[in-house]
């Protein structure tokens, strides 16, 4: 396989042409190119007010780079600036627009934005800040629900600091039909996608927020989902971009908020649960993970960040109450082993625990019935 570099991206972006007719290579809208072992993003900027006219260019222009000897893969994002004091325009059209005839239906945004064909119910599981466990519990209640009869799939929408390939222990690159739709990878009964899939493992992600947010949309609408009755999102961490986007684009039938019973992870928990109420997005519940330690040789119990904040936070919030996780050395080993515990030790306590709180979350979405509420519209005023 020969060396792909910059030039030879280049040299093949030379033939696609911009809107205006000029070669793609010498316009401004190029504003960065990255290639890492055969695989090749890039980012075009446009007007807000330009992004339809633009989409058939980010098409032509990935297939182009994937047809260059040595590209492995390649991810062309494109990101809509709006000009100051301009209006807000709808969301470009979802590209692909593959549909699937069957009874699960699918989550669908305000017209204009992201459509999700089989996929009945998304739900994101989001922290205020990270070390706590989000991948761990996403992945878990992902088996969990599986276990209460659901179709399910995750998505790992984590781009800097993608999990689920080694939690859910694949690593393998996931197979493109038509040229541009991916099928999900499967293992446990889930099927699964993430940016980590297609990078190698220690590959820095150094991308600006409008590229995070550009692939974070291709990965929902140009893979093959469904049919399933739910997508776990596994987000990054924080009260960003990219939780504005899923919020704003996305209909989202709901949000579990991930937090550890200490003072400083409960602040951040807090400021997830407000961004997520202030667009409309219902808070299915708070899980305490870390809730305690459990000692692997005598049993003992210590309660090294706190206890039951999390469960206090939720009751002064009015929000439901999940459950919570112990801090278990088992629980650590199997997600590193990419063998979660639910499907290493299904009969285990940490088990039962993450299966109660897919309980709920099953229970939360069946009372709910939001899985074709439309998604708010954000207005910063």
């Amino acid at each position: 396989m020969s060396d792909v570099t910059e030039d030879m991206v280049r040299a093949a972006l030379a033939n696609v042409r911009t809107p205006d007719g000029v070669a793609l290579s010498a316009s401004p809208a190029l504003s960065g190119i990255v290639v890492t072992s055969g695989k090749v993003y890039l980012s075009v900027t446009v007007d807000a007010s330009q992004a339809r006219a633009w989409e058939s260019v980010r098409g032509e222009a990935e297939e182009i780079v994937r047809r260059i000897p040595g590209v492995a893969s390649a991810l062309v994002a494109l990101t809509a600036e709006r000009k100051a004091g301009g209006p807000r325009p709808a969301a470009p059209p979802a590209a692909g627009g593959h549909g699937h005839g069957h009874s699960h239906g699918q989550a669908r945004a305000a017209s204009g934005g992201i459509e999700v064909p089989g996929v009945a119910n998304i739900i994101a599981v989001a922290s205020g800040k990270g070390g706590v466990g989000k991948s761990t519990v996403s992945i878990n209640l992902a088996l969990g629900l599986r276990d209460l009869g659901l179709k399910v799939g995750l998505l790992d929408a984590d781009i800097y600091g993608p999990s689920v390939p080694r939690i859910a222990g694949v690593h393998a690159k996931p197979e493109v039909i038509d040229g541009k739709t991916m099928l999900p990878l499967e293992n446990f009964g889930l099927q699964l996608m993430s940016i980590g899939f297609m990078v190698e493992e220690d590959t820095p992600m150094i991308w600006r927020g409008p590229m995070v947010m550009s692939a974070i949309s291709q990965m929902l609408r140009e893979v093959k989902w469904g049919p399933l009755d739910v997508l776990v999102v596994d987000m990054p961490p924080g009260t960003g971009d990219a939780q504005l986007t899923m919020a704003q684009q996305v209909s989202l039938a709901g949000a579990v908020i991930v937090s550890t019973p200490q003072d400083l992870a409960l602040i951040d928990a807090r400021r997830g649960i407000a961004m997520f109420q202030r667009v409309n997005v219902p808070i299915l519940g708070v899980v305490e993970n870390m809730a305690t330690f459990v000692c692997p040789h005598c049993g003992g119990r210590s309660d090294i960040f706190g206890h039951g904040g999390a469960r206090a936070e939720a009751e002064k919030l009015k929000v439901p109450f999940l459950g919570e996780i112990p801090l278990h050395m088992r629980i650590r080993e199997m997600s590193d082993a990419g063998v979660p515990i639910m499907v290493s030790d299904p009969d285990s306590p940490q088990a039962a625990d993450y299966r109660a709180v897919a309980e709920k979350v099953k229970a939360s979405l069946s009372r709910s019935g939001t899985s074709a509420r439309p998604a708010p519209r954000i207005v910063i005023e």
